[in-house]
Protein backbone atom coordinates (compact mmCIF):
# COMPACT_ATOMS: atom_id res chain seq x y z
CA UNK A 1 0.00 0.00 0.00
CA UNK A 2 1.52 3.08 -1.06
CA UNK A 3 1.88 6.45 0.91
CA UNK A 4 -0.48 8.48 -0.23
CA UNK A 5 -3.08 6.44 -1.41
CA UNK A 6 -6.74 7.24 -0.22
CA UNK A 7 -8.90 4.60 1.21
CA UNK A 8 -12.60 4.83 1.17
CA UNK A 9 -12.35 7.20 4.45
CA UNK A 10 -9.23 8.86 3.97
CA UNK A 11 -5.78 8.99 2.78
CA UNK A 12 -2.94 6.88 4.07
CA UNK A 13 -0.46 8.16 6.49
CA UNK A 14 2.40 10.22 4.96
CA UNK A 15 6.00 9.71 6.22
CA UNK A 16 7.98 10.87 7.11
CA UNK A 17 7.18 12.39 10.23
CA UNK A 18 9.18 15.18 12.20
CA UNK A 19 12.40 15.41 13.73
CA UNK A 20 13.00 17.70 16.54
CA UNK A 21 16.18 18.32 18.73
CA UNK A 22 15.50 18.14 22.53
CA UNK A 23 17.34 21.11 24.56
CA UNK A 24 17.84 20.06 28.14
CA UNK A 25 20.05 21.12 30.20
CA UNK A 26 20.37 17.51 32.16
CA UNK A 27 21.26 16.43 29.01
CA UNK A 28 25.32 17.62 28.94
CA UNK A 29 26.43 17.53 26.04
CA UNK A 30 24.68 14.81 24.95
CA UNK A 31 22.11 15.38 22.12
CA UNK A 32 18.98 14.22 21.63
CA UNK A 33 16.54 14.20 18.41
CA UNK A 34 12.71 13.29 19.21
CA UNK A 35 11.69 11.02 15.70
CA UNK A 36 7.77 12.36 16.27
CA UNK A 37 6.35 9.25 14.77
CA UNK A 38 3.42 10.00 17.22
CA UNK A 39 2.34 13.13 14.69
CA UNK A 40 2.39 10.66 11.29
CA UNK A 41 -1.70 10.57 11.79
CA UNK A 42 -4.08 10.98 14.74
CA UNK A 43 -5.18 7.28 14.62
CA UNK A 44 -2.59 5.43 12.85
CA UNK A 45 0.35 6.96 14.70
CA UNK A 46 3.96 6.01 14.52
CA UNK A 47 5.17 2.11 14.71
CA UNK A 48 1.37 1.20 14.44
CA UNK A 49 1.18 2.33 10.93
CA UNK A 50 4.98 1.33 9.91
CA UNK A 51 3.99 -2.06 11.22
CA UNK A 52 -0.04 -2.21 9.48
CA UNK A 53 1.33 -0.46 5.87
CA UNK A 54 3.12 -3.93 4.72
CA UNK A 55 0.68 -6.28 6.40
CA UNK A 56 -2.20 -3.79 4.89
CA UNK A 57 -1.31 -4.27 1.15
CA UNK A 58 -0.30 -8.36 1.69
CA UNK A 59 -4.15 -8.41 2.83
CA UNK A 60 -5.32 -6.77 -0.37
CA UNK A 61 -3.22 -8.72 -2.27
CA UNK A 62 -4.78 -12.37 -0.41
CA UNK A 63 -8.20 -10.82 -1.10
CA UNK A 64 -8.92 -10.85 2.27
CA UNK A 65 -11.73 -8.64 3.45
CA UNK A 66 -11.18 -9.13 7.33
CA UNK A 67 -8.62 -8.79 9.41
CA UNK A 68 -8.84 -10.24 13.04
CA UNK A 69 -6.07 -9.28 15.58
CA UNK A 70 -5.37 -9.94 19.47
CA UNK A 71 -4.77 -7.38 22.46
CA UNK A 72 -5.61 -6.14 25.79
CA UNK A 73 -8.33 -4.24 26.70
CA UNK A 74 -6.26 -1.06 26.53
CA UNK A 75 -3.89 -2.09 23.26
CA UNK A 76 -3.08 0.94 20.84
CA UNK A 77 -2.91 -1.92 18.48
CA UNK A 78 -6.15 -2.63 18.64
CA UNK A 79 -7.24 1.08 18.38
CA UNK A 80 -5.19 1.50 15.11
CA UNK A 81 -6.15 -2.19 13.64
CA UNK A 82 -9.90 -0.56 13.77
CA UNK A 83 -8.79 2.73 12.18
CA UNK A 84 -7.12 0.89 9.64
CA UNK A 85 -10.13 -1.25 8.93
CA UNK A 86 -12.77 1.52 8.81
CA UNK A 87 -10.04 3.78 6.59
CA UNK A 88 -9.06 1.36 3.71
CA UNK A 89 -12.06 -1.21 3.50
CA UNK A 90 -11.75 -4.07 6.11
CA UNK A 91 -13.87 -5.34 8.39
CA UNK A 92 -12.06 -6.22 11.68
CA UNK A 93 -12.28 -8.48 14.94
CA UNK A 94 -10.51 -7.91 17.72
CA UNK A 95 -10.16 -10.89 20.17
CA UNK A 96 -9.63 -9.16 23.65
CA UNK A 97 -7.85 -10.46 26.96
CA UNK A 98 -10.03 -11.10 29.68
CA UNK A 99 -13.72 -10.73 30.24
CA UNK A 100 -15.95 -7.78 28.78
CA UNK A 101 -16.54 -5.02 31.22
CA UNK A 102 -19.45 -3.19 30.49
CA UNK A 103 -19.24 0.40 29.92
CA UNK A 104 -16.35 -0.36 27.37
CA UNK A 105 -13.42 1.84 28.09
CA UNK A 106 -12.12 4.41 25.97
CA UNK A 107 -9.53 2.57 23.81
CA UNK A 108 -12.49 -0.63 23.16
CA UNK A 109 -15.41 2.19 22.60
CA UNK A 110 -13.08 3.80 19.66
CA UNK A 111 -12.14 0.34 18.39
CA UNK A 112 -15.78 0.03 17.87
CA UNK A 113 -16.80 3.21 17.13
CA UNK A 114 -14.63 2.61 13.96
CA UNK A 115 -16.15 -0.76 13.02
CA UNK A 116 -14.21 -3.03 15.22
CA UNK A 117 -16.47 -6.43 16.23
CA UNK A 118 -15.38 -7.89 19.88
CA UNK A 119 -15.01 -11.28 21.41
CA UNK A 120 -13.09 -12.27 24.45
CA UNK A 121 -10.77 -14.68 25.41
CA UNK A 122 -10.29 -15.95 28.84
CA UNK A 123 -6.62 -15.60 29.82
CA UNK A 124 -5.67 -19.43 29.03
CA UNK A 125 -7.05 -19.39 26.32
CA UNK A 126 -5.63 -16.50 25.31
CA UNK A 127 -2.20 -17.93 26.32
CA UNK A 128 -2.83 -20.32 23.70
CA UNK A 129 -4.20 -17.84 21.26
CA UNK A 130 -1.51 -18.57 18.38
CA UNK A 131 -2.48 -22.22 18.38
CA UNK A 132 -4.33 -24.37 15.70
CA UNK A 133 -7.25 -25.17 17.77
CA UNK A 134 -8.20 -21.42 19.31
CA UNK A 135 -7.41 -19.97 15.61
CA UNK A 136 -9.82 -22.81 13.97
CA UNK A 137 -12.79 -21.99 16.62
CA UNK A 138 -12.22 -18.31 15.62
CA UNK A 139 -12.44 -19.25 12.08
CA UNK A 140 -15.71 -21.32 12.50
CA UNK A 141 -17.26 -18.47 14.52
CA UNK A 142 -16.22 -15.39 12.08
CA UNK A 143 -15.35 -16.95 8.65
CA UNK A 144 -12.19 -16.40 7.01
CA UNK A 145 -9.35 -13.27 8.02
CA UNK A 146 -6.38 -12.28 7.89
CA UNK A 147 -4.30 -12.75 11.15
CA UNK A 148 -2.35 -9.83 12.74
CA UNK A 149 -0.40 -11.22 15.65
CA UNK A 150 -0.95 -9.35 18.94
CA UNK A 151 0.83 -5.80 18.17
CA UNK A 152 1.52 -6.56 14.88
CA UNK A 153 4.32 -7.61 14.49
CA UNK A 154 5.65 -10.17 11.75
CA UNK A 155 7.71 -9.88 8.84
CA UNK A 156 5.61 -8.05 7.48
CA UNK A 157 5.52 -5.54 9.85
CA UNK A 158 9.49 -5.61 10.85
CA UNK A 159 10.37 -4.49 7.30
CA UNK A 160 7.94 -1.83 7.63
CA UNK A 161 9.85 -0.48 10.53
CA UNK A 162 13.13 -0.96 8.99
CA UNK A 163 12.73 2.60 6.63
CA UNK A 164 13.24 4.62 9.69
CA UNK A 165 16.45 4.54 10.26
CA UNK A 166 16.90 6.00 6.63
CA UNK A 167 14.56 8.55 7.02
CA UNK A 168 15.81 9.69 9.84
CA UNK A 169 19.39 9.71 8.36
CA UNK A 170 18.21 11.72 5.32
CA UNK A 171 16.50 14.18 7.34
CA UNK A 172 19.75 15.16 10.33
CA UNK A 173 21.82 15.47 6.77
CA UNK A 174 19.33 17.33 5.06
CA UNK A 175 19.30 21.34 4.74
CA UNK A 176 15.66 21.11 6.85
CA UNK A 177 17.95 19.07 9.55
CA UNK A 178 18.89 20.51 13.17
CA UNK A 179 21.75 22.52 12.26
CA UNK A 180 25.40 20.86 13.07
CA UNK A 181 23.84 17.15 12.79
CA UNK A 182 24.80 15.39 10.46
CA UNK A 183 24.16 11.64 11.91
CA UNK A 184 23.44 9.90 14.91
CA UNK A 185 25.12 7.45 17.04
CA UNK A 186 22.04 5.42 18.56
CA UNK A 187 18.49 5.29 18.59
CA UNK A 188 16.51 4.27 21.15
CA UNK A 189 12.71 2.84 21.25
CA UNK A 190 10.17 1.40 23.63
CA UNK A 191 9.15 -2.36 23.27
CA UNK A 192 6.26 -4.04 23.40
CA UNK A 193 6.15 -7.15 21.27
CA UNK A 194 10.00 -6.66 19.57
CA UNK A 195 8.93 -5.61 16.53
CA UNK A 196 10.17 -2.27 15.77
CA UNK A 197 13.17 -2.54 17.48
CA UNK A 198 14.05 -5.59 14.99
CA UNK A 199 13.40 -3.67 11.97
CA UNK A 200 14.80 -0.56 12.97
CA UNK A 201 17.93 -2.54 13.87
CA UNK A 202 17.82 -4.11 10.75
CA UNK A 203 17.64 -0.88 8.94
CA UNK A 204 20.63 1.01 10.27
CA UNK A 205 23.98 2.11 8.58
CA UNK A 206 26.60 0.29 10.52
CA UNK A 207 28.38 1.77 13.28
CA UNK A 208 24.73 2.79 14.21
CA UNK A 209 23.20 0.94 17.13
CA UNK A 210 19.52 0.93 18.53
CA UNK A 211 18.16 0.23 22.42
CA UNK A 212 15.06 -0.93 23.23
CA UNK A 213 13.47 -0.35 26.46
CA UNK A 214 11.07 -3.10 27.03
CA UNK A 215 7.57 -1.64 29.43
CA UNK A 216 7.31 -5.08 30.34
CA UNK A 217 8.69 -6.98 34.00
CA UNK A 218 10.99 -9.58 32.66
CA UNK A 219 11.21 -7.88 29.13
CA UNK A 220 14.54 -9.92 28.67
CA UNK A 221 12.82 -12.61 26.52
CA UNK A 222 12.45 -10.07 23.75
CA UNK A 223 15.75 -10.52 22.98
CA UNK A 224 14.57 -13.94 21.33
CA UNK A 225 11.19 -12.41 19.64
CA UNK A 226 13.56 -9.95 18.32
CA UNK A 227 15.79 -12.14 16.99
CA UNK A 228 13.17 -14.47 16.05
CA UNK A 229 11.72 -11.71 13.60
CA UNK A 230 14.58 -10.29 11.55
CA UNK A 231 15.54 -13.75 10.92
CA UNK A 232 11.76 -14.44 9.40
CA UNK A 233 11.47 -10.91 8.05
CA UNK A 234 15.20 -10.95 6.41
CA UNK A 235 16.88 -14.64 7.00
CA UNK A 236 19.23 -13.37 9.33
CA UNK A 237 19.98 -11.61 13.03
CA UNK A 238 21.62 -8.50 13.77
CA UNK A 239 24.02 -8.02 16.73
CA UNK A 240 23.46 -3.77 16.69
CA UNK A 241 21.05 -3.86 19.36
CA UNK A 242 20.52 -4.00 22.88
CA UNK A 243 17.70 -4.20 25.80
CA UNK A 244 17.70 -1.91 28.35
CA UNK A 245 15.19 -4.15 31.20
CA UNK A 246 15.06 -1.72 33.95
CA UNK A 247 12.62 0.55 33.11
CA UNK A 248 9.37 -1.25 33.19
CA UNK A 249 7.75 0.49 36.77
CA UNK A 250 6.13 -2.47 37.87
CA UNK A 251 5.48 -3.93 34.63
CA UNK A 252 3.03 -3.53 31.52
CA UNK A 253 0.98 -0.17 32.08
CA UNK A 254 1.94 0.07 35.56
CA UNK A 255 2.72 3.44 37.22
CA UNK A 256 4.72 4.82 40.31
CA UNK A 257 4.95 8.60 42.03
CA UNK A 258 8.83 8.63 40.44
CA UNK A 259 6.93 7.84 36.31
CA UNK A 260 4.03 10.48 36.74
CA UNK A 261 6.79 13.09 38.51
CA UNK A 262 8.62 12.70 35.39
CA UNK A 263 6.41 12.81 33.27
CA UNK A 264 4.77 16.11 35.07
CA UNK A 265 8.49 17.66 34.87
CA UNK A 266 8.85 16.88 31.10
CA UNK A 267 5.84 18.15 29.97
CA UNK A 268 6.37 21.35 32.08
CA UNK A 269 10.17 21.69 30.55
CA UNK A 270 9.17 21.03 26.54
CA UNK A 271 5.52 21.20 26.35
CA UNK A 272 5.21 17.34 25.24
CA UNK A 273 2.60 14.69 27.31
CA UNK A 274 4.70 11.60 27.47
CA UNK A 275 2.27 8.26 26.86
CA UNK A 276 2.91 6.27 30.29
CA UNK A 277 3.06 3.13 28.65
CA UNK A 278 6.08 3.12 26.64
CA UNK A 279 7.31 6.24 25.60
CA UNK A 280 7.93 7.67 29.19
CA UNK A 281 9.57 4.91 30.39
CA UNK A 282 11.79 4.97 27.58
CA UNK A 283 12.42 8.45 28.37
CA UNK A 284 13.39 8.22 31.82
CA UNK A 285 15.46 5.38 30.83
CA UNK A 286 17.34 7.70 28.74
CA UNK A 287 17.79 10.47 31.20
CA UNK A 288 19.24 8.02 34.03
CA UNK A 289 21.67 6.35 31.49
CA UNK A 290 22.88 9.81 30.53
CA UNK A 291 23.19 10.83 34.01
CA UNK A 292 25.11 7.94 34.89
CA UNK A 293 27.60 8.34 31.98
CA UNK A 294 26.48 5.64 29.86
CA UNK A 295 26.65 8.00 26.56
CA UNK A 296 29.97 10.52 26.50
CA UNK A 297 29.36 14.30 25.53
CA UNK A 298 28.51 14.38 21.79
CA UNK A 299 26.38 10.98 21.23
CA UNK A 300 23.82 12.17 19.24
CA UNK A 301 20.70 9.51 20.35
CA UNK A 302 17.45 9.50 18.18
CA UNK A 303 14.14 8.39 20.11
CA UNK A 304 11.40 7.44 18.06
CA UNK A 305 7.99 8.41 20.12
CA UNK A 306 5.74 5.86 18.66
CA UNK A 307 2.66 7.17 20.19
CA UNK A 308 1.06 9.74 22.60
CA UNK A 309 -1.09 9.51 25.49
CA UNK A 310 -4.16 7.54 25.92
CA UNK A 311 -7.71 8.42 26.01
CA UNK A 312 -7.97 10.71 29.08
CA UNK A 313 -4.27 10.74 29.95
CA UNK A 314 -3.20 14.24 31.03
CA UNK A 315 -6.93 15.86 30.81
Amino acid sequence: MDNGQAGPEGPAPRPPSPLVELRDDRLGGVRLFLKRDDLIDPELPGNKWRKLENNLAEAARLGAGTLLTFGGAYSNHIRATAAAGHRFGFATIGVIRGEEHLPLNPSLAFAVSRGMRLTYLDRSAYRAKDGPEVLSRLRGRWGEFYLLPEGGSNAFAVRGCAALPGEVEAQLKGPDGPPGAGGFDVICCACGTGGTLAGIAWGLAEGRRAVGFPALRGGGFLAGEVTRLQCEAFGAASANWHLECGYHFGGYARRTKELDDFIGDFAARHGLLLDRVYVAKMMYGIFELVAKGAYRPGTRIVVVVTGGPGPGEGR
